[in-house]
């Protein structure tokens, strides 16, 4: 293929690629176009995620669902109150075998009867009282999930923010380097057209243009990606994103932060309740060997109950105690089962504090080993930009090849794009500290928003004895 053949291929392709990121371009506008104009800093971001966040909101329903074991375990305390009628019309067709005036033949009455029943329990071999003691501690496992989840949520809204300012940090740099490439490949043409480099040295620059061309679609493609992800957990896309604040007060030590997280971290917290709540229910099943005792009156009255009778009262009032002899072996079963179910929740303390220890250090050392990335990365740009001075000027005066210059600049670009990742994963790492040792929730942080407190929807069915309402109807 000749010269000029080459030289057109290597502009159709140039054209192609040019194209191609122009699309990427006018698509990250519209991107940039539907997203609010206003400008957002992170605790707007992790506000609207704490009040919006549909997986958050569904672990607060869950919660409010779990509330309702303690008024259930409650009524084993309280009456029964039950009412029957009954009303119809009887015919009796009898032959009496002794002559008795009065006896035998058709007769007709209309029965009607109604009763009103009580019972109340009165011993139930424990299996009311430490059946809501187990409700109760279910219900502080489920806050304490709820609060986990609450984390969870906070940690995805701050790490899809510092994403997105990540990413449009990085298709900022990577235009401002097709930029650049762009004017030395003009550059080097002119060069070549004159005679001072060759047409290898402009085939470089070629390339070079190309493959950032490329590099920074790719960087545009991840900026909607991650805006997406933003816009998942935070519930509206991202508008003009401030820069990040300084990172909350931190632990000073891993120790420290070791000790924080032993003591608050929620799962850990929620693994102990459910431990304790185990624990009553294997009272509980072992009241069903127990005798329970009751109280039962009653309260009938009938109209016309049988042929004979025009009409009848009756009152009840009966003290009954019920001693279990055997049950066919169910009840030991399930005391069995009760037992193994608490070992197993007390084997799931001690594999969730290994857990939680283990997050702790990589949280600790993650944190660590960014901070040293961002001095080094901060190094090695000042570095590459004292050293992409030097070989500009050198190739100026024909010491450097226009490959070293180009190399020169992808080293400077290379070290700016890992410098914007360091600090962001930085910042996570920090956040991610906070949230393994369980002070990562909306409290902790100071949010300017209205608090859920989990304890108003337990405070008002605990003692409901009536009404199928809910909070969030």
């Amino acid at each position: 293929m000749t010269q000029s053949g080459l030289s057109k291929k290597r502009m159709a392709s140039l054209l192609k690629a040019n194209v191609v990121r122009l699309l990427g371009g006018v698509a990250l506008s519209a991107v940039a176009f539907t997203s609010p104009s206003h400008a957002e800093n992170l605790f707007d971001a992790l506000a609207a995620a704490y009040q919006s966040n549909p997986a958050l909101l569904a672990q607060r329903a869950g919660l409010r669902a779990t509330d309702e074991q303690v008024p259930q375990a409650l009524s084993g305390w309280r009456p029964s109150l039950s009412a029957t009628g009954s009303y119809g019309t009887v015919e009796t067709d009898s032959v009496s075998s002794v002559a008795i005036p009065g006896f035998g033949g058709k007769q007709n009455f209309d029965p009607m009867t109604g009763t009103v029943a009580l019972s109340q329990n009165l011993f139930t071999g424990g299996r009311t009282l430490y059946g809501a003691r187990r409700a109760e501690a279910s219900v502080e496992a489920g806050r304490e999930n709820l609060r986990n989840v609450e984390q969870s949520t906070l940690l995805s809204a701050v790490t899809a923010y510092m994403d997105v300012v990540r990413d449009i940090a990085v298709v900022d740099l990577r235009r401002k380097n097709v930029e650049v490439l762009r004017r030395q490949l003009e550059a080097s043409q002119d060069r070549f057209r004159v005679g001072e480099i060759t047409r290898t040295d402009v085939a470089q620059s070629e390339a070079r243009l190309s493959l950032s061309d490329t590099n920074l679609i790719a960087a545009e493609a991840a900026l909607i990606a991650s805006r997406a992800a933003y816009e998942r957990v935070v519930g509206q896309t991202p508008g003009t994103l401030e820069p990040a604040p300084p990172l909350p007060a931190l632990p000073q030590s891993e120790a420290q932060a070791m000790q924080l997280a032993i003591s608050a971290n929620p799962a850990l917290e929620a693994a102990r309740h459910s431990e304790r709540a185990a624990g009553h229910a294997v009272t509980v099943a072992k009241g069903g060997l127990l005798p329970t005792v009751s109280l039962d009156a009653s309260y009938e009255h009938s109209e016309e109950p049988s042929s004979t009778t025009a009409r009848s009262t009756t009152t009840r009032v009966l003290g009954t105690i019920t001693i279990p002899l055997y049950q066919s072996g169910s009840q030991y079963s399930a005391i069995r089962e009760a037992k193994h179910l608490e070992s197993q929740s007390r084997l799931q303390v001690a594999d969730t504090l290994r857990q939680v220890e283990e997050a702790v250090r990589n949280a600790w050392e993650q944190l660590r080993a960014t901070r040293s990335a961002i001095v080094s990365n901060r190094q090695q740009v000042r570095a590459n930009e004292i050293a992409l001075d030097g070989v500009r000027q050198e190739a100026q005066v024909g010491s450097r090849t226009t490959l070293d210059v180009l190399d020169a600049e992808q080293e400077l670009l290379d070290s700016q794009v890992s410098l914007v990742t360091a600090e962001r994963d930085e910042y996570v790492a920090g956040y991610g500290l906070l949230s393994a040792v369980g002070q990562l929730g909306a409290r902790d942080l100071g949010l300017s928003v209205d608090y859920y407190d989990p304890v108003e929807n337990y405070e008002d069915v605990k003692h409901q004895w009536v009404g199928w309402g809910t909070n969030d109807e």
